[in-house]
């Protein structure tokens, strides 16, 4: 039987009492294991003194710091619902969420706060509390309970009900978190490429399993160190950056202002992580920077196979893409979209620790992962524990969609009972929306998702990712996407601003014809390119980075 998270936590809190677990990197804020323990407690007061009771919606909005995972952590051992909001969205958003939710309470990070504050906020929202301070915000309806109560001197109350409650110093022999792995543990709205938000209720059995799975796949000494870049909020960042290693003992540093690439190259350099989680886009854009001039020169491709000089090429190379990563990695997880099949191939050709999962938010995230070593090119991993997949009507090349079954699973989207029913079969399968195929090992490969598929006139399936994935790797390409006009496809591309900023518009949209020239010659007729368009802005992505579809035509 799955353990629960929290108790995994609680004994890394036993035996890790004074080492560090949270830090702001670049900032003077830093939690031990013990401090963080005392802090969850402190804020179950807080909790308390608010009139929050268990299975009460408690929401999170903000940047990621210190102060988020410990707020995260209180209400999932306060056994409240935690509804964690993508700091992303627009104030409007988050406020109908707010709304949507049932929220009683919200941790807010300063800059949402900044415009959520003009927003008119739900009655039922008790208070806002700052995740800078533990400040009141906001403050709400008060109830009969709640009436005689300042919310200004909250703080104050919750120091005297804590002393209360904690008369002497606690020891680590005092902590112990628990939770009901079947109850209701989080609310996660979607960010989603094709629509608008839905709340994906994740039950304490789902989201440990999650974390089981990535210690055994991904094994940890305590005291390692990880550098958290993507969002708490997304399931990828929250489960992969924050439970799995804070209950393995890992110390994680948040970056808590933007990363733009200058600040997370030191940052990875100072911290030396075991573990980066990421998008494909981040190795992408290294790639196309820092290898792919090396690369490309005609000794290096000359001598890139041959034995023993090419041996050492490649040793070299992966020596400085780890440096690059701070010398010390152990895994290099990316997840979230496909990978640039080019990129793929050089970091298996010179046995880079990479590996690609698959997930989705309903299931927690993970649905489909392997360890570096095991990992298979192209797929997106094989059924992690305790999860079966299987292909819905395969066609005669075995591709068909994607459902999945397991403790992974989701219970359902939060009051939207019609939306459920659509996402599962009557047998309890739930469907992922994608497009793949399994091999006789069970690995996963992605073909595409149901909405982008087109239908040929000749009734072929074509998979706009595929062809997307090869026009990616043409000449001064950023990213493209594949929509339908008429019947016919169209190619949208956003140039390498790197390697075009002193182009002309008309020297641009020449190379870019000549791209669909040879985009054409390694495609199937069926699905040939019919013109392609240069945009002059970048695309519109969701916080994991991919491309939101919905906007294009």
């Amino acid at each position: 039987m799955t353990k629960h998270y929290l108790q995994y936590l609680t004994e890394v809190m036993l035996h890790q009492w004074n080492d560090p677990a949270l830090t702001d990197y670049g900032e003077n804020h830093e939690y031990t294991f013990g401090e963080l323990a005392v802090q969850m407690l402190r804020l179950h007061v807080l909790f308390e003194q608010l009139g929050i009771k268990r299975g009460d919606k408690i929401a999170i909005a903000g940047r990621n710091c210190a102060n988020w995972a410990v707020t995260y952590l209180a209400i999932a051992s306060y056994e409240g619902v935690c509804v964690s909001i993508l700091q992303d969205f627009t104030a409007e958003d988050i406020a109908h969420l707010l709304e949507h939710s049932d929220s009683e309470l919200l941790f807010v990070g300063p800059y949402v706060w900044k415009e959520l504050q003009h927003q008119t906020l739900p009655a039922k929202l008790k208070a806002v509390i700052s995740l800078t301070d533990w400040s009141v915000l906001y403050e709400g309806q008060k109830d009969e309970a709640q009436a005689t109560k300042e919310m200004t001197n909250l703080t104050e109350a919750v120091d005297k009900a804590f002393r209360t409650k904690y008369p002497r110093p606690l020891e680590p022999e005092d902590i112990y978190f628990a939770a009901d792995p079947e109850k209701l543990s989080l609310i996660n709205y979607t960010s989603g490429s094709t629509g608008s938000p839905k709340g994906v209720m994740l039950n304490g059995r789902s989201l440990s399993n999650n974390v089981e799975v990535g210690m055994k796949m991904l094994p940890v000494d305590p005291g390692q160190r990880l550098v958290s870049m993507l969002p708490l909020a997304h399931m990828f960042g929250q489960v992969c950056e924050l439970l799995y290693p804070l209950c393995s003992g890992t110390h994680i540093y948040f970056l808590t202002k933007s990363p733009t690439p200058s600040i997370l190259l030191k940052a990875l350099k100072d911290v030396q992580p075991y573990l980066v989680v990421t998008v494909p886009l981040v190795i992408e854009k290294i790639y196309k920077k820092n290898l792919d001039p090396m690369l490309s020169k005609w000794a290096i491709r000359t001598f890139w196979y041959v034995p023993g000089i090419g041996d050492l090429i490649k040793s070299r190379v992966k020596k400085g893409l780890r440096s690059a990563f701070g010398g010390k990695l152990r895994y290099f997880i990316c997840g979230g979209a496909a990978m640039n099949p080019v990129v793929e191939k050089c970091l298996m050709d010179i046995h880079f620790p990479l590996s690609i999962g698959y997930g989705m938010t309903e299931c927690g995230p993970l649905i489909g992962g392997n360890p570096p070593k095991y990992f298979k090119a192209r797929t997106g991993g094989v059924p992690v524990m305790n999860m079966d997949v299987k292909i819905d009507q395969p066609n005669e090349a075995g591709i068909g969609e994607i459902l999945v079954k397991g403790e992974n699973v989701m219970l359902g989207y939060y009051k939207n009972e019609e939306a459920t029913r659509a996402v599962f079969t009557e047998d309890g399968w739930l469907r992922t929306g994608d497009l793949g195929r399994l091999d006789k090992k069970k690995n996963i490969y992605i073909k595409g998702r149901c909405k982008t598929m087109f239908l040929g006139a000749s009734g072929q399936n074509i998979y706009p990712e595929e062809i997307e994935d090869k026009l990616n790797n043409q000449e001064a390409v950023g990213e493209s996407l594949i929509v339908e006009r008429e019947g016919k496809l169209v190619a949208l591309v956003f140039p390498d601003e790197t390697l075009t900023k002193r182009m002309t518009p008309e020297e641009i949209l020449q190379i870019m014809k000549a791209n669909l020239a040879r985009l054409n010659s390694l495609i199937p007729s069926y699905s040939k390119v019919a013109d392609i368009e240069v945009q002059d802005k970048p695309f519109e992505h969701t916080p994991k980075r991919s491309i939101k579809r919905f906007l294009y035509k």
